[in-house]
């Protein structure tokens, strides 16, 4: 699968997740700049952070369901948890490159985000 970069300037809520640095941060569909796209990847530190597939293998193995749908929402509820608590690396008005390996549409609107997308993040400086 081909890797879509993504490049912008928005708060970043750093997070560990079982032996993994986890990013999350929102994007927007549209003007109305909803936040409707949560974007949860692994944070490349050096080349070596992978595709983000780890945090679906987590959802499988931790979340104990094998349906994508339920898998998606067990990745934003460990991401949007990370940010409601602020006990974690909050990092606003970062600006950041993503190289997204999946991109999920969820069959409802979940903890606010119509899609999903993991892959990895480069976080200058971290």
């Amino acid at each position: 699968m081909s890797l879509t970069e993504l490049t912008a300037t928005s708060r970043v809520t750093v997070f560990p997740l079982e032996g993994l640095s986890v990013a999350y941060t929102t994007q927007s569909s549209d003007e109305r700049c909803l936040g409707d796209i949560g974007l949860v990847t692994v944070v490349d530190a050096g080349g070596d952070g992978g595709d983000g597939e780890a945090l679906w293998r987590l959802a499988c193995d931790l979340g104990g369901h094998q349906q994508r749908q339920v898998q998606a929402r067990w990745i934003l509820t460990q991401a949007s948890r990370a940010r409601t608590v602020t006990a974690y690396t909050d990092l606003p008005g970062t600006t950041w490159t993503a190289y997204i390996r999946r991109r999920f549409v969820l069959d409802s609107l979940f903890a606010n985000h119509d899609v999903l997308m993991t892959g990895r993040m480069v976080l200058p400086g971290f």
